[in-house]
């Protein structure tokens, strides 16, 4: 059973925490502070598949939910990272329903979509030992679709309408960039696009997710009905906490 996948559908409020420091030993460290899920950053961050095990490892023992963004939409990348035992997954830059379908179909095993069979030689099943696996694991599965450009934006009802896609995860970052704003996600019409973005998310009937850019913005999300706010990452906290710990002692002459 995946309860985080099921705390979506019931709309509860499931605050994040983005983990691009590409380590098993600061991924369980931010494992035991409490978070609903953790998401592995295989995008932007120094991450290739060794490392993506060994965080998910580390992070086996606690309640968090590991979510895992590759760096794009290839099957054969979204299949390794489902048999190293990832069940839920952030796709990034989705811009329509016919990719949505794609994805959809990559983390199914036939005749319901496209996966390569492994079962025996993957950690997901158990290397084996879960014999209901072939036939089961596509329920525990949660794919999130990101959307991030003015494409997704426009494709927003098709993509929420696919079959298999569990919810649809705003990009600020990016977003701005497409509106003309890059590096401004704060901008008056980025602003307005996302909110016209979750209001539209959730009349299709599906959790609306969003990287907030700070602690107001994740409450006001959250306000708004938004179903999964990230508040910050790995390296936010180490820098920011480094800085404050720095100014509490400023220089001696």
């Amino acid at each position: 059973m995946n309860a985080f996948k099921d705390g979506l559908a019931a709309g509860q409020p499931l605050v994040g925490l983005w983990q691009a420091l590409a380590n098993p030993y600061t991924a369980e460290i931010c494992a035991r502070a409490g978070f609903d899920w953790l998401l592995f950053d295989g995008e932007h961050a120094p991450n290739d598949l060794q490392t993506m095990l060994a965080q998910l490892q580390a992070v086996a023992p606690f309640d968090a939910e590991p979510l895992v963004r590759p760096r794009n939409d290839d099957p054969a990348l979204i299949k390794q990272y489902l048999d190293m035992g990832f069940r839920s997954l952030l796709v990034p830059m989705v811009d329509s329903g016919e990719q949505a379908r794609r994805i959809v179909a990559a983390t199914r095993f036939p005749p319901l979509g496209i996966r390569g069979v492994a079962s025996a030689t993957s950690r997901a099943s158990g290397f084996g030992t879960n014999r209901a696996y072939l036939g089961t694991a596509h329920e525990d599965i949660c794919l999130i679709a990101q959307i991030e450009s003015r494409a997704g934006l426009d494709a927003i009802e098709d993509i929420a309408g696919t079959d298999g896609i569990d919810a649809l995860f705003i990009g600020p970052g990016d977003l701005a960039g497409a509106l003309g704003h890059l590096g401004n996600p704060g901008h008056d019409e980025v602003q307005a696009a996302i909110a016209d973005a979750i209001v539209r998310i959730r009349r299709a009937d599906k959790p609306a997710g969003i990287f907030a850019l700070s602690l107001d913005d994740a409450r006001r999300r959250i306000a708004d009905g938004v179903a999964m706010v990230s508040v910050g990452t790995d390296i936010g906290l180490l820098v920011s906490g480094g800085r404050a710990l720095r100014e509490a002692f400023p220089a001696i002459d």
